[in-house]
């Protein structure tokens, strides 16, 4: 039995398929303009690497910020849903759940099976999402790649007091002005997204296991920042951007199952 979760974000789509339950091709690429037409291409694509269509497909959830885009769903989730499922799969042990991509950041507690007890959502705001770093490291006049690994070189810890990504741009470009040395100020760019975040998880009350997915779980300097302001571990699964894609894809076979799909 074959099943697809299609997490179409809002930077980029994410595909996993399962076979017979068990991770057997997965697919990412940037969603464009048309995330429609992308979604039903990157599908398509990751399906063709196990020699399969869509017509094989017993079960298909899409979820993230754009899941009505792929009309041939046989089902849609919410991305809470998707990404505390996911997260179970990958640590059955986790009970909290810190999910931060382009555009968004979400806090999520759930249980033992991995269904949502509680959960906090950054409401669109650059300042605790992936846009965040995308905005410091033009003002840095580096690479968003650079300023991850650039903050762990730092030594200092520099406050950032703007909580608004275009006031804290400006307050970048006053600190290299002042000669502050550009991987303190990464790290202070870093602390401050983690600070943001870590307010939001408190709201929901943190417990161990705490998970990090999405695309900020590839940047170093993040999880560090995280890492001091939670006081606590944290575990980042391997490609953290498609545990959301792998927990729709789960869900999407656990429903097939249900439904008698061999």
């Amino acid at each position: 039995m074959i099943t697809a979760g299609i997490d179409i974000g809002a930077k980029c789509i994410k595909v996993v398929i399962l076979k017979d339950g068990k991770l057997a091709a997965k697919a990412m690429e940037p969603g464009g303009f048309d995330q429609k037409s992308s979604s039903e291409q990157l599908l398509r694509k990751a399906l063709a690497e196990i020699g399969a269509t869509e017509k094989d497909l017993a079960y298909t959830i899409a979820t993230g910020a754009g899941k009505g885009e792929y009309e041939h769903a046989t089902e849609r989730v919410t991305e809470v849903t998707a990404d505390a499922k996911g997260a179970n799969i990958v640590d059955p042990k986790a009970r909290t759940i810190i999910s931060v991509g382009a555009e968004e950041g979400r806090a999520i507690r759930c249980d033992a099976q991995g269904k949502v007890v509680d959960f906090a959502i950054n409401e669109k705001c650059a300042a605790g999402a992936g846009a965040f770093t995308e905005a410091m490291a033009r003002a840095l006049e580096l690479k968003v790649e650079e300023l991850g690994p650039l903050s762990l070189k730092s030594q200092n810890a520099v406050p950032m007091n703007a909580q608004c990504a275009v006031f804290a741009e400006s307050e970048v470009v006053s600190l290299v002005h002042s000669g502050t040395a550009k991987q303190d100020i990464s790290r202070a760019i870093h602390d401050a997204i983690a600070s943001r975040i870590s307010s939001m998880a408190r709201r929901i009350s943190i417990e161990n296991d705490v998970v990090l997915i999405g695309g900020l779980g590839k940047n170093p300097g993040f999880i560090e920042s995280l890492k001091r302001d939670l006081a606590t571990d944290v575990f980042v699964p391997n490609d953290p951007e498609y545990i959301s894609a792998l927990g729709a894809a789960h869900i999407a076979w656990e429903r097939a199952a249900a439904k008698g799909g061999s």
